[in-house]
């Protein structure tokens, strides 16, 4: 398969990052040619993808084009995914799994159509080559995605393989961990840049201070990464992996210019959290302590402090997190002055209790649920002036 050979690339987000991969994309030299509420296209050639699954934070996967065209029904999409030349992509020895979205009338089974692909695949390499590729649903190896939606289909290598929020780090998660694509995106959205201090209380398995760990060195996420999609495609260039690794590897800065300080009242979160960091390779940048979120220490520098209280998915936990709530605003309000304060919340409702005036509100999706990335000034003294919020703010 040619590698230099550019083609359109689509990189999957989750709802609300795409504004914030739009920036990275765009800040490794790519242009943008379209976005939509989950992803964005560019044109670009599968070395290119070796370095956008190295580089990106906040991407799902990264997916390289290989045809579209008009669909009707089951047999047409077997003939058109069977002309694709599989034996240039995939050898006989190699594992196959298909990933499709549907939205066609012929189809009521989405894992009729995967088995149509999949039979496609594995037939157009047998007629070439004279032995099947094993298949099956781990996305271990090579990764096809079919997207059919209505008369038109379209049929992508996914050269990141399994997920890319799947850094390989978090060894040990807590409850509700968030995910490590959305940990980034919160920190873009909090303008942090590892040159103040970050501070985060209740911290979980540490997932945000770990981020943020990786964003301040320059240390590209995919690195702590072994396997993607694309080393199983034939014609990688071994060599040439090497040499992105090394490229990319070398961009990463030396030194942590401000502290991160993560804390959590549960020792076996905090224990999970060090564990974690120590995979990450940061855990001597945290510091790490357990203790109540009001007794977190707090630099003389003020910098970003960021909250991701549960949002109280159950029956009984209103009450004691309207609590909870309040004592984060109270925490903020006494002690925080200078900061930025930011609290990421799934309910509406129990923010009110925080009893402080916002001054952005930037929506987030955390899987199906619509959250929102609260942020408050916390100056001394009373603030008359109004401050407006950005043009990525909404309500």
């Amino acid at each position: 398969m040619d590698f230099n050979r550019k083609n359109t690339v689509l990189i999957t987000a989750s709802r609300g990052l795409v504004p914030y991969l739009s920036r990275e994309v765009e800040q490794l030299g790519y242009e943008v040619a379209s976005t939509h509420a989950t992803g964005l296209e560019i044109t670009a050639s599968l070395n290119d993808t070796m370095r956008l699954n190295l580089r990106l934070r906040t991407a799902f996967n990264v997916l390289y084009l290989l045809k579209t065209f008009e669909c009707d029904g089951p047999d047409e999409l077997y003939r058109n995914i069977f002309s694709i030349a599989w034996e240039e992509i995939a050898g006989p020895d190699e594992y196959v799994s298909v990933v499709s979205r549907i939205e066609h009338s012929s189809i009521n089974n989405t894992m009729f159509a995967n088995q149509k692909a999949k039979d496609a695949i594995v037939d157009k390499i047998h007629q070439e080559k004279g032995a099947r590729p094993d298949s099956g649903p781990e996305r271990t190896n090579i990764v096809i995605h079919l997207y059919w939606k209505n008369d038109r289909a379209w049929v992508y290598l996914n050269t990141s393989g399994q997920k890319l929020a799947d850094r390989s780090y978090r060894k040990i998660p807590c409850a509700a961990p968030l995910q490590e694509t959305l940990a980034a995106g919160i920190l873009f959205a909090s303008g942090y840049d590892g040159n103040t201090p970050l501070v985060v209380p209740m911290c979980g398995s540490g997932t945000l201070a770990i981020e943020a760990a990786l964003i301040a060195l320059g240390r590209a996420p995919g690195l702590l990464r072994s396997n993607f999609g694309i080393i199983h495609v034939k014609g990688f260039d071994k060599n040439f992996w090497q040499e992105i690794r090394r490229e990319t590897l070398k961009s990463a800065y030396k030194n942590l210019s401000a502290p991160i300080i993560a804390t959590d009242i549960d020792r076996k979160a905090i224990e999970a959290a060090k564990k974690n960091a120590r995979t990450a390779g940061c855990d001597h940048l945290i510091e790490f302590k357990v203790c109540d979120f009001t007794d977190t220490p707090l630099p003389e520098n003020p910098g970003i402090l960021i909250f991701n209280p549960p949002y109280g998915e159950r029956l009984g936990e209103l009450n004691w997190l309207e609590k909870l709530y309040k004592a984060i605003g109270d925490f903020l309000k006494t002690k925080c002055t200078g900061y930025t304060g930011y609290i990421f919340t799934g309910n509406r409702e129990l923010s009110k209790a925080v009893g402080l005036r916002t001054s952005r509100k930037v929506p987030f999706y955390n899987g199906d649920i619509e959250c929102r990335l609260l942020q408050y000034k916390m100056y001394s003294g009373s603030v008359k002036k109004k401050y407006r919020s950005g043009p990525e703010d909404l309500t």
